[in-house]
Formats: C-alpha cells, structure tokens, sequence
C-alpha cells in the first residue's frame, strides 16, 4: 500500500497546475456513467456499417457494469485513497463507494477493445482517450494505480467477450435464418 500511496504522492508534487486540474477533471467527466462510451454506442448503432459494433459496445457495458460495479466493488471492498489519506483536497466531489476495480478504466477499455476487434476506424484515437480517463483517475487520487490497471485489464477482456458472444449470435441467428443474412 505505501508503494500505491507514493505514485499517487509523486503526481500531487509533480505534476499537478491549473492546466492539468481543469483538463483531468474534464477528462474524468467524459465517462461519468460510461457516458462517451455510451453516446459513441449510439452514435455507431445509427450507422449501418458499424451497428454491430455499436451494439456490441452496449453489450459490453452492461457486461461490465454488472461485474465490476456491482459484483467485485462489493465483494472486494478496498477503500478509496482519497479515504484513507483524507488530508487531500480532491478537485472533483468524492465519489463514494468502493476502489478496486476502477468502474472508469473498466468501462473505457471494455468500449476500446470492441473498437479494436471490430477494426473501427478512429480506434487509436478512443484508445488515447481511454488511456487519459484512467490516468485522471489517479490523478484526482480516487484511485489506487493497481484499481485503473485492474480495471484495464478486465475492460479488455469484457470487450473480447463481448466481440466473441456478439459474434456467437450473429452465427446463430445467421442459421436460423439463412435468406435474412447478417441483418446487425
């Protein structure tokens, strides 16, 4: 725990200004409730060429909601640092609940992997942003670095599992009904 305590203590002494206050803040913001991740779902269910994606984006989040949020949170129970060394003053309102794993970098890996096994186009581009959520998570001392690397990790894996199921229907349904074809 003192190792978690001392990366959180070198980017409070070494990296904090205005600039990056206000910027990890936004940033943090983006995903308040998976919000980008589910407004760029949306914006892809609209588009034929990449509904599937959309909805294996959708898929995923709810996915990852249930295990990380409402199942491992719990059944884990690490406290926040910004609870145990309460003497920071947190730029952003302190979001309760449980650390481990982080809800934000699971929800923004879950949403990159599918991006990535669908091949969509502006991949890199989410993944850069998923990266700067999970960053600012620790930046804003919410959370513990080994909460945003757990919550990476099983995103990814959520997105893979997501892709693969999502995949497992689009051939069942495909088999049913051969003369409709991939209608997703």
């Amino acid at each position: 725990m003192n190792f978690e305590f001392t990366i959180l203590d070198f980017i409070q002494n070494h990296m904090r200004s205005g600039f990056m206050d206000v910027f990890m803040k936004t940033i943090t913001k983006t995903d308040d409730s998976g919000g980008i991740w589910l407004v760029l779902a949306v914006l892809l269910i609209i588009s034929a060429r990449y509904r599937k994606t959309g909805l294996t984006v959708i898929l995923a989040l709810g996915i990852e909601i249930l295990l990380c949020g409402k199942i491992l949170k719990p059944l884990i129970g690490r406290v926040r640092p910004c609870d145990i060394n309460t003497g920071i003053q947190l730029l952003i309102g302190n979001p309760g609940g449980y650390s481990f794993p982080s809800g934000h970098a699971a929800s923004s890996f879950t949403a990159v992997s599918v991006l990535y096994s669908d091949r969509f186009r502006w991949r890199r581009c989410f993944l850069v942003l998923a990266i700067l959520i999970s960053f600012s998570r620790i930046y804003l001392y919410v959370h513990f670095a080994t909460d945003v690397i757990a919550g990476a990790i099983l995103g990814f894996a959520i997105g893979k599992f997501s892709c693969a199921m999502m995949e497992k229907v689009i051939r069942m349904t495909t088999e049913k009904n051969p003369e409709r074809g991939n209608t997703i």
